[in-house]
This record gives C-alpha cells, structure tokens and sequence, in this order.
C-alpha cells in the first residue's frame, strides 16, 4: 500500500487537487501498488485504508489504467457512483469508503487510486492494482508411452504425462504422486513449464495415480490417471501399438497410392491412343468428300 502526502494545512480548489493528484499517482503506482486478485463472475473489495486521526471529508475513487475514469465519490457525507464508467451499474461504495466491483469480467484488470482528504485540507492517495482471473476448468491429461530403449530394464514402462487446460492463460501447472509425502517432483522430469511428466513404471506401480493440478491465484482443479492401464493395454497380448499400426498402414497407403497413380495413367495413355484411331479413321473421309 502507498500513501502520497500531497498538501497540508492549505484547502486548494477540487478541480487542482484532482489534477495533482492524478499525476503524482500515474507516476508512482508501478512501483508502489498493492495487489489484488478476483475472480470472473465474482466480486472484490478495494479496501480503503484511513490513517490514525484521519476525519475524511471528500473521498474519490478513479480507475488510472487502462483507462482514466471516475468511478464513485464521497462529498459532505452524501456518496455517489452514478458515473459514466466501464463500472457503471457494477461498483458500490461502503460506509467505510472501500469500493466494490461486481460481477467481475476478465476486462476489469487494471489500476484504482483513491483520493481522501480530511477537513484540514490534508490529502492522501491510496493506489491498487486489480488482477482479474478466469476460473480455472477440469484439466486434461493424456498418457503417451515411450519407445522402449536398449538400457531400460525389463518389465518397466516409461510413460509421458501431459497436461492441459483449455481456455484459459496466467496458469500455473503442478504434478503430484498419490500415496506418497513427497509430492514434488525432479525438474528433470519437467517439460514445456510443468506441462509434462516423465515417469518410469514397475510392477509395483500398477496402482500409482498421478495427478496435474492446474491453478491461478483465485482457483485450482485437478486431474488424475493411472498411467500403468496405459502401458498393460500397450503390452496386453493382440493389443497393437500406435508403432505397429503404423508399419502397417503406411505401406499399405502408399502401395494403394502407387497403384491409383499407375491406373489413372493406363487410362489416360489407353484413351489417348484409342482417340488417336479414330481420328486416323476420320481423316480419310475429311480429305475425299462425296460429290
């Protein structure tokens, strides 16, 4: 929280303390803005803050960045927020001056100021800075397994885990073993920030379930799987892999595409030589016309 001292002991017009004020705080919020995260859908509270001794007499909340707009005031103990604004309809104004936004939309994000000033004249400016999040949906985590390797030991499965969600940006991807303390995984075993798991699997492991939670600061979900089913359908006896299949259907595509190719151009060569016939047929009788 930053708080601007901009005049004391002296009573200054309204419309020059608003441009004062306006500029100090344009200068100083980057740096001095407190943080304050909401949901989509959601409401959130800018809390005003008054020091010690502070009798408030005018209060003014404007919105800095990205764009400059009054959003409510206080004046002689009469508030109003019937302003024309992006929150108009959408913000109320507390007893104790703190200013709420709802609902929330992802466009909310953006810089508050609030100006109080006390009846000595005395102001004061508190900055904000509002994060609004999407709630965070189901994840989706699919399971690829890799070609076995000459230096991976017998009955094992190496396994990819790879997470998504759909949708949504400023996210955060985790990994967690169930059934163990240690839920933190190796960052060698990270990939594409936290997206992809690498795991290796035994026996032992036909039960493990893994899970990719995905979360920003106002929600969280998570998804889980047991990557072991993967690799016994991988391995189970007249289950074909994705390896297979490919040898499989490849030749086969390209033997069929071979033959298309060699009977379109039978027919085109059959057919120009039959139209070459008849056009030796035709000649004769062009070249000695009935009389």
């Amino acid at each position: 929280m930053f708080w601007i001292w901009v005049v004391e002991g002296v009573c200054w017009p309204l419309g020059r303390r608003m441009a004062l004020w306006s500029l100090w705080s344009l200068l100083l919020w980057e740096a001095s803005s407190a943080q304050v995260h909401g949901q989509v859908g959601g409401s959130v509270l800018l809390v005003a803050e008054r020091p010690a001794g502070f009798q408030v007499r005018e209060a003014i909340w404007r919105s800095l960045w990205p764009s400059e707009e009054l959003l409510a005031t206080f004046f002689r103990g009469t508030p109003e927020t019937l302003y024309r604004s992006r929150f108009l309809g959408r913000a109320q104004l507390h007893s104790n001056l703190s200013l709420e936004l709802r609902p929330l939309e992802s466009g909310d994000s953006g810089n508050f100021s609030l100006l109080l000033v006390d009846t000595g004249g005395r102001s004061r400016t508190q900055v904000l800075r509002l994060k609004v999040y999407d709630v965070v949906p189901r994840p989706v985590v699919q399971v690829f397994i890799a070609v076995p390797g000459e230096a991976q030991p017998p009955k094992t499965c190496q396994v990819f885990l790879s997470c998504w969600a759909p949708n949504i940006s400023d996210i955060t991807y985790s990994w967690r073993r169930e059934g163990t303390i240690d839920f933190g995984m190796e960052p060698s075993d990270l990939f594409t920030d936290g997206q992809v798991l690498r795991v290796s699997l035994g026996p032992g492991d036909k039960s493990t379930t893994y899970s990719c939670i995905v979360s920003n600061p106002v929600s969280w979900d998570l998804a889980t799987v047991t990557p072991w089913e993967s690799c016994h359908h991988e391995a189970a006896p007249g289950n074909s892999s994705y390896k297979d299949v490919l040898l499989v259907v490849v030749p086969i595509s390209l033997l069929l595409t071979l033959a298309g190719l060699l009977s379109a151009w039978h027919s085109c060569y059959s057919g120009k030589k039959q139209k070459d016939v008849c056009n030796d047929r035709v000649t004769p009788e062009t070249e000695n016309p009935l009389v």
